[in-house]
This record gives structure tokens, C-alpha cells and sequence, in this order.
């Protein structure tokens, strides 16, 4: 596997890493893109959360992506069962078409 000779890189390379592209209802992205950004503070303040980052396209509003980016797994499940997390997919379902969450773990070679 190549080492990552920044610091910073090679932190972003240890941990339990998910995947998720989600994609909005028409007439729901602005609403979408809202309940994001409100996850933001309470997942990053989160023990086992190293990194959250929704991102939105530049090409298709409706579609967003976002990198989350976990201790380990059991902080993943964690987020999962948090208040701020259930409240927000409570909301957020409705308002989506597609919403893909693919787990991953640091490559080995």
C-alpha cells in the first residue's frame, strides 16, 4: 500500500469510511441541502466521528455526496442511533428519490 507522507492524508486513511450519495426529490434540494448542514455540528462533535462532509453538485442540484469518516465501526453505529441522526432521516427520506450508503475500510495491498 503507498504511505502517505502528509500527516493529515495518512490520518484520513485510518478508519471506518462511508460512502453516501444521495439524490433529491425535485422542489426538495434546497430542504435537503438544510437538514445536511445541520448535521454537520452534532456528528462532528460526536466521540467516534472524524470527519463529516456532505457536498453538493455544481451539475445537478438534486445531488448530493457526502463522506463520513469514523473511528471504526462502532462509531459509525453509533451515529446511527444518535438523536440528531434520527430526527434528520426521519425528515430527509421523504424528500429523496436515492439515498446509497456503501461502507469502506482502508485499502491493503
Amino acid at each position: 500500500m503507498t504511505m502517505y507522507c502528509v500527516p493529515n492524508a495518512a490520518n484520513l486513511n485510518i478508519g471506518f469510511v462511508v460512502a453516501i450519495n444521495i439524490v433529491a426529490k425535485d422542489g426538495e434540494a434546497d430542504a435537503v441541502a438544510r437538514i445536511l448542514e445541520q448535521l454537520i455540528e452534532p456528528t462532528m462533535a460526536e466521540e467516534g466521528v472524524k470527519f463529516f462532509m456532505p457536498y453538493r453538485s455544481p451539475t445537478d442540484p438534486n445531488a448530493f455526496f457526502i463522506y463520513e469518516l469514523y473511528v471504526n465501526e462502532a462509531g459509525w453505529d453509533a451515529h446511527n442511533n444518535s438523536a440528531h441522526f434520527k430526527s434528520a432521516i426521519k425528515e430527509l427520506v421523504p424528500k429523496v428519490t436515492t439515498r446509497e450508503r456503501v461502507p469502506f475500510v482502508p485499502f491493503t495491498s
